[in-house]
């Protein structure tokens, strides 16, 4: 090979890889506009069902709905939960408050707002002190899937499982499920100044049981939110 082919030849190759890593370049920055495009996308219809709903006005906070949202999304991705619902406890309000909300992000519909009980010792009218730990009667904080239903000691139950290491793993060997309660009530708070607490379980209104258990069943994401720093910096669905 001569000394001028040669150097075409490697005048070729040069080119070659320019133009190589021009597509990588362009096609990388696409994906990322893509991805960033349908990031936008998703939190401005999130933006959009939480005006419509007038969510702040029923007392859940934006930050508790946005967290809500993003782990939803992420468990949604990584097959976890297949339909589009989200229930939200939010514990920084007073027991006395509707602070559970179940929300349909497909149509954008709310579904139940009720009153929820926290742990025993979770807190008194304010729920304060989480825990993941057998025996401890407190509510655990951070993301569930729901499972089967089943007849229980409180007549029909849905079954958790709690999808945060370290937070909220040991709900089913602690039996954390939801469930009907008869201290879920307007009756309690009037004689008690709060509402009825559980043995960490997130109970709800007797009479409303079946319709929210028979709704949120078999594949749904609950969230059970306080902005406890540990929790928000250690949590792999917020991340």
């Amino acid at each position: 090979m001569t000394p001028k082919n040669s150097f075409k030849r490697k005048v070729s190759l040069l080119v070659l890889l320019l133009a190589a890593s021009a597509v990588f370049l362009l096609t990388t920055a696409f994906s990322n506009r893509k991805a960033e495009h349908v990031e936008l996308k998703s939190i401005s219809a999130s933006s959009s069902v939480y005006t419509k709903l007038h969510l702040q006005e029923l007392g859940l906070s934006t930050t508790a709905f946005n967290l809500a949202v993003k782990g939803w999304e992420k468990l949604r991705t990584q097959g976890e939960v297949s339909k589009n619902l989200i229930s939200i406890c939010d514990f920084t309000q007073s027991s006395k408050n509707k602070r559970l909300y179940i929300i349909d992000m497909g149509t954008g519909q709310l579904l139940f707002n009720t009153l929820v009980a926290h742990g025993k010792n979770t807190g008194e009218e304010f729920a304060q002190s989480f825990s993941n730990e057998n025996s401890s009667n407190k509510s655990s904080l951070g993301f569930y899937v729901t499972k089967e239903t089943y007849q229980g000691q409180h007549g029909l139950s849905l079954k958790l499982t709690g999808e945060e290491p370290g937070f909220n793993d040991h709900a089913e060997e602690r039996s954390i499920v939801m469930h009907g309660a008869d201290y879920v009530c307007e009756s309690f708070i009037a004689q008690c100044g709060r509402l009825g607490r559980s043995f960490g379980c997130p109970s709800v209104p007797v009479e409303m049981r079946d319709k929210i258990i028979n709704t949120i069943k078999d594949g749904t994401c609950l969230f059970v939110y306080y902005p406890d720093s540990k929790y928000l910096t250690a949590s792999k669905l917020l991340q």
